[in-house]
């Protein structure tokens, strides 16, 4: 049999089988994924979310890599379908504290690309199936190196208590600053401390230890709770026997300045007529001293002259002055 191929069939094949091959260059880059696009070797652009072209293979090449999927790697466990903290594992959890302490410790980080051209060329394997298992592998290998140097720099009890937030961000920042010197293009975007324990050997001794430090601190704040309800009592009392002993010394000195200031005023007068002085403060001592009594002033002259007629009947009683009913 033999076949008669026409100008016209030869014409529409020249003209078809180019324009397909053309057209096997459309691809579309989902919202998920970044596109490293390839021509003869040579990496020429990075394709965003949208409808594109390249020349088609084999002059040309396009490597999809998934930007917006989150990984995870997990050390001193492997979780079991999507429970965390399946299966145990001794040989990453155990590790040393400052002091020499031991402390099992499981974690677990999420990650994912943020530069597809890095991660393409720097640490990762030609091969999707083997890209992602040296990325995994790389990811792993930083966080292990990086919890056991900030482990290896707390101690037990930060790391069990108040320390854990600082911790996490610690790992957090010193793998990022890992990655980024392998030019990984990897973003770290979660590290998580999952179960921080003693091992079991010694789980009932640390027990013990904590029940005494708690004790410890209770007694602390019983002791600072009498503090401060007996100080602030006795520095008030304090304040009070200065504010008494202050009343006093200024009523003395007030008292004493007056009673100088005084003496100061009647010395100037005695210089001034000496008699009259002496005959005054007399008067005014016996005002003092006879204070109950009625008392006749008699002057010695009239005295020398005139006999002292004196009164007769007994003084009566004085009697307290009446007050008007208004």
């Amino acid at each position: 049999m033999r076949f008669d191929i026409k100008p016209y069939h030869m014409m529409m094949a020249i003209t078809v089988i180019p324009l397909l091959w053309l057209m096997s260059g459309i691809y579309i880059v989902n919202l998920q994924e970044r596109v490293v696009v390839f021509v003869f070797g040579k990496l020429t652009s990075v394709a965003e979310p949208g409808l594109h072209w390249n020349v088609p293979s084999p002059l040309g090449k396009v490597v999809r890599v998934r930007t917006e999927e989150i990984k995870r790697v997990e050390i001193g466990f492997r979780s079991e379908g999507s429970d965390i903290g399946g299966t145990a594992l001794k040989k990453e959890s155990l590790m040393l504290t400052e002091g020499a302490n031991i402390i099992e410790i499981q974690m677990s980080v999420q990650y994912k690309v943020s530069d597809p051209v890095k991660f393409l060329f720097g640490v990762a394997d030609t091969g999707r199936e083997l890209r992602d298992r040296g990325l995994y592998e790389t990811v792993r290998d930083v966080a292990e190196a990086a919890l056991r140097e900030v482990v290896g720099k707390n101690a037990i009890d930060t790391i069990l208590t108040t320390g854990k937030a600082e911790i996490q961000q610690e790992i957090h920042t010193l793998m990022q600053k890992t990655l980024d010197t392998y030019g990984a293009g990897i973003e770290i975007s979660l590290v998580q401390l999952q179960d921080v324990h003693p091992p079991d050997e010694v789980r009932e001794s640390f027990r013990d230890v904590n029940n005494a430090e708690e004790d410890k601190n209770r007694l602390i704040r019983e002791a600072e709770g009498y503090y401060n309800s007996v100080i602030p009592e006795a520095r008030g009392e304090a304040a009070q026997i200065n504010a008494r002993a202050e009343s006093y010394y200024s009523q003395k000195t007030k008292g004493s300045e007056g009673e100088a200031a005084r003496f100061e005023k009647q010395l100037t007068e005695y210089h001034k007529a000496p008699d009259v002085t002496k005959k005054r403060l007399y008067i005014e001592a016996m005002e003092d001293v006879l204070s109950g009594m009625d008392k006749v002033i008699v002057d010695e002259h009239l005295a020398k002259s005139v006999s002292p007629v004196l009164p007769l009947y007994p003084p009566q009683p004085r009697r307290a002055p009446v007050e008007e009913k208004k």
